[in-house]
């Protein structure tokens, strides 16, 4: 008899688990949003590619990128990618990035990383920076992190204009099911304040 409740006991764990990621259910590390809500998952129902894009209110590099991430959310949404703003800084609290948000236009999703989990699944280093994931299932499988494009050569000395889109061609290439083209370059731009460990 306790043996077969035990049993029952043990499947039914097994069957929340089972739904819990069926359902895109993610691990609390995900961090939080501009009110304190836990992001419980990046990829709904549907979003087949997840961009995230490492920010820093402080970094003039990084909020150069606003217009381009702007532009990039606008012509992907509709085909199925879904691009989260992620502040990995302790000093980019909610209050600061609500404010930096407000001040450059950035409509997006905003995920506050204090924990730093995303820095350390999308392997990034400095903001900006960008990873993408292919939604498969109820995981996700990082197929692309670097730079935006080759606008910035290094700190310091920059391009008018960009002439190669690292980003726009990985996520082109994701949602064509096709390799998908690693950086050409490093990425440039305001080193992340790493917690202490």
């Amino acid at each position: 008899m306790r043996i077969s409740t035990y049993l029952r006991c043990i499947f039914s764990i097994a069957l929340v688990l089972a739904l819990s990621q069926a359902h895109g259910a993610a691990s609390p590390d995900f961090g939080t949003d501009l009110h304190g809500q836990p992001i419980r998952r990046l990829a709904a129902p549907g979003v087949r590619v997840v961009v995230l894009f490492f920010a820093a209110s402080d970094c003039p590099i990084s909020n150069r990128y606003v217009p381009e991430i702007a532009r990039l959310t606008q012509q992907f949404t509709t085909q199925g990618v879904h691009f989260w703003w992620v502040y990995p800084n302790a000093d980019d609290t909610a209050q600061v990035v609500a404010a930096h948000n407000h001040d450059y236009a950035v409509n997006g999703d905003t995920i506050l990383d204090p924990r730093q989990s995303l820095v350390e699944l999308a392997h990034t280093t400095v903001t900006p920076e960008v990873a993408v994931f292919l939604v498969e299932g109820s995981t996700l499988k990082e197929v692309y992190h670097g730079r935006i494009d080759d606008r910035y050569i290094s700190l310091g000395q920059e391009r008018p204009q960009a002439s190669y889109h690292d980003l726009e061609l990985a996520i082109t290439a994701a949602l064509a099911s096709k390799p998908v083209p690693q950086p050409a370059g490093p990425p440039v731009g305001c080193s992340i304040v790493f917690l202490q460990k």
